[in-house]
């Protein structure tokens, strides 16, 4: 498969596209993958339910480590998810920006085609003059 830059006139082999193809593939399983994390994140953090309550017949100490268990679980839980989303959001800033790209590349390509179709010089169809039939005498 070839396809033409119409800017520069030049032919690139599918090849040379393969990798830019490859990358926003790869990009597209990503935040595939990290929103599936986000959601699996998320379900983990709402498993962990509302804080723990003091239970009155055990020591203060005892509730304390309680309740220091559950706020460790879920600090460690709500790091990783907003981590998930930062890679989420960086994921996603690259796919858009390269949406943009190809947006700005295919505006040219219609410029540059626009131009080069008012730029053909329009050929007028060349009549064939018209033979007067001979009269016979």
């Amino acid at each position: 498969m070839c396809i033409i830059d119409i800017k520069s006139m030049k032919v690139f082999n599918s090849h040379v596209l393969f990798p830019l193809v490859m990358e926003e593939t790869q990009i597209s399983n990503n935040i595939y993958h990290l929103k599936k994390e986000i959601e699996k994140l998320d379900s983990d953090l709402s498993k962990l339910g509302d804080p723990v309550s003091d239970i009155p017949e055990m020591i203060s100490s005892s509730n304390l480590l309680r309740t220091n268990e559950y706020l460790s679980k879920s600090d460690q839980t709500k790091t990783s998810l907003i981590s998930a989303y930062v890679q989420y959001s960086a994921s996603l800033e690259v796919l858009l920006s390269s949406v943009f790209e190809i947006q700005i590349q295919l505006k040219d390509i219609l410029k540059e085609q626009s131009l080069m179709i008012e730029s053909k010089p329009k050929s007028k169809p060349k009549s064939k003059p018209k033979s007067k039939p001979k009269s016979k005498k």
